[in-house]
């Protein structure tokens, strides 16, 4: 996105992070943004902001980004519930019923993750997670590590069919995604 912050970017008159706030079904409070610039603008939305998980394995000048594992790292360690949601910031739709259908799913599963599936691939960026995974998921990054699917691979996540909803996965990696 031409190396803007694609949360803040504006999608039908308003930034994507206000159109994904309003689609969850969670309250405003227990919101956590992970966001590694623009700290301020982001408050504006939770109180709960964020930056990722410092890489001390590598102590890499580009600590600050490594990748979507890391934020959701630092997220547990701010979250106040023994579960995480996480939604990516380029996303503006997220499925309706998100969190209510991940935790049905992961009960029915008796698993301590889930993802979400759109009926072609796993959308592992949408999820449940049991915050139990903050040192396993440490160790990983620490080992340099930074595939996401091969994280969910290694907890072996419940996937929860999300093949109706296929349209509220779709995310904006280019200026031409958003048309």
């Amino acid at each position: 996105m031409n190396g803007e912050d694609k949360g803040l970017i504006q999608w039908q008159g308003k930034p994507i992070v206000e159109h994904i706030i309003q689609h969850l079904d969670a309250p405003l409070e227990k919101i956590i943004i992970s966001a590694n610039r623009n700290i301020k603008t982001y408050e504006r939305y939770s109180k709960n902001v964020i930056c990722d998980a410092q890489d001390s394995a590598t102590k890499n000048s580009q600590a600050g980004f490594l990748g979507p594992l890391a934020g959701i790292l630092s997220a547990m360690h701010t979250c106040t519930t023994p579960y995480l949601l996480c939604v990516p910031c380029d996303s503006p739709h997220p499925p309706e019923n998100l969190l209510n259908n991940l935790w049905q799913c992961l009960q029915l599963e008796n698993k301590k993750s889930v993802v979400c599936h759109d009926g072609d691939r796993l959308q592992p960026l949408f999820c449940l997670i049991s915050c139990q995974y903050k040192q396993l998921l440490t160790e990983f990054l620490q080992q340099g590590r930074r595939k996401v699917q091969d994280f969910f691979n290694l907890i072996d996540p419940a996937i929860c069919d999300f093949s109706t909803q296929r349209n509220h996965f779709d995310n904006f990696n280019r200026p031409e995604d958003m048309n």
